[in-house]
């Protein structure tokens, strides 16, 4: 049995992931599910709260990172892996980029942490490739603000922070190029997702 694609989409807020993880989905048929993180498990949804709304923002910020991996951890073992491994391709809305650019890159945790806790969490285990969706931090939030209003945790934060992100993501993918594929997020829905099915079908 061939194993499956583990895709993942990674971007700064309102660089629209949703819309063209719903597209790939489509495109792909039957033989794939799509997930996310925060979540994919009812326990890391559960925890999903304290990272999408403030809750958690006093918390400290190793206390945020163990509790991010234990949520990964969980989804990777009860989810993602059993069904990679029946076949089935993945589509997931953020993994372990979100978070060594959120909480690495944006957030000023050493990056060298992250990967010893990731390590530990999920091993070496990384997606088949990602897509990093590229937008301006200004055109993200403009959007961003347009669908949720008030934004969660990390939309409030200032344009700054949401550069950080953007460079993070780029440094990424500048290290791991067999790995990640950088998408202009302006273009129009239609030419980033043909763009993206492309990509996928080279792996197929």
């Amino acid at each position: 049995m061939a194993h499956g694609l583990f895709i993942t989409f990674e971007g700064g807020e309102g660089a629209g992931k949703t819309t063209q993880i719903k597209r790939l989905a489509a495109a792909l048929g039957d033989n794939c599910i799509t997930t996310r993180e925060p979540g994919g498990t009812p326990e890391a949804d559960a925890l999903r709260d304290v990272f999408v709304t403030h809750r958690g923002q006093d918390w400290p910020p190793q206390a945020l990172l163990l509790l991010m991996f234990s949520a990964r951890a969980l989804h990777t073992e009860r989810v993602i892996k059993p069904a990679l491994e029946k076949g089935t391709h993945v589509i997931c809305d953020r993994y372990t980029d979100s978070t060594r650019v959120y909480q690495g890159y944006a957030g000023g945790h050493p990056i060298d942490d992250i990967e010893k806790v990731r390590e530990i969490a999920i091993g070496h285990f990384e997606p088949d490739v990602t897509f990093i969706l590229d937008i301006a931090p200004e055109e993200g939030l403009r959007r961003a603000g347009k669908r949720c209003g008030d934004g969660d945790t990390f939309e409030s934060k200032d344009v700054t922070f949401h550069e950080k992100l953007r460079q993070g993501y780029l440094e990424i993918a500048r290290k791991t190029p067999t790995r990640c594929i950088v998408i202009d997020g302006a273009q129009d829905e239609e030419t980033i997702a043909a763009q993206i099915l492309a990509e996928v079908r080279k792996k197929l």
